[in-house]
């Protein structure tokens, strides 16, 4: 039997083979619409068989994922708890044989790389009471010098990574959270997300 070197690893977020963020034109958070954004899902998905010797005969197929689950079969998904740094091993058991061959596949599975574009806030609020917006987990990693814009849309629009902000009205507003960045590549267009808040009287 023999493997070959390659295994298919897709990082999906929320179930999208795709950035967390909807790319825009040179930042501009008032004419392009924002997606809302999406839940953060830490989950990888791992097919070994693309990667056996047609001629091994029956196998099976042992995980390890690096966080103590073990899974089982040729086509596995799992799901975080953390963004963290892993190490996943595979195990290949030839059935007619009994030969367990271990560590014939090692990957590693950094999480930590993704693009993050997300943020909290509460789903109401009353005209004049001060409401939080947060964003600890977005991060452009591949980018420098990130700015974190804030568009409430009644006029008046912040920066930072947390920040606060009153309405003066009532009614539903789509808050549009944005990152720019100054390069390499593609950074210097900015990445933004939206969120709607219903302010009462």
């Amino acid at each position: 039997m023999r493997l070959a070197p390659t295994l298919f690893l897709n990082v999906l977020t929320g179930g999208l083979l795709a950035p967390a963020a909807w790319a825009q034109v040179a930042g501009d958070t008032t004419t392009i619409a924002c997606p809302p954004p999406l839940p953060l899902k830490l989950c990888v998905d791992l097919d070994g068989r693309p990667s056996v010797d047609p001629g091994a005969g029956p196998l099976t197929y042992r995980w390890q994922m690096g966080d103590g689950t073990s899974l089982e079969g040729p086509l596995v998904t799992h799901c975080y708890t953390k963004r963290d740094l892993y190490t996943v091993q595979l195990d290949v058991l030839v059935n007619a044989t009994g030969e367990l061959r271990r560590n014939e596949k090692r990957l590693t599975v950094d999480l930590r790389r993704q693009d993050i574009v997300n943020f909290t806030a509460p789903e109401r609020a009353k005209v004049g009471q001060p409401v939080s917006f947060a964003a600890p987990d977005s991060q452009l990693p591949d980018c420098e010098n990130l700015v974190m814009l804030w568009d409430f849309r009644d006029g008046l629009v912040a920066q930072g990574r947390q920040v606060q902000h009153s309405f003066r009205r009532p009614g539903r507003y789509q808050v549009r959270f944005s990152i720019r960045a100054n390069g390499p590549g593609s950074c210097p267009d900015s990445h933004c997300v939206t969120r709607e808040i219903v302010v009462e009287p």
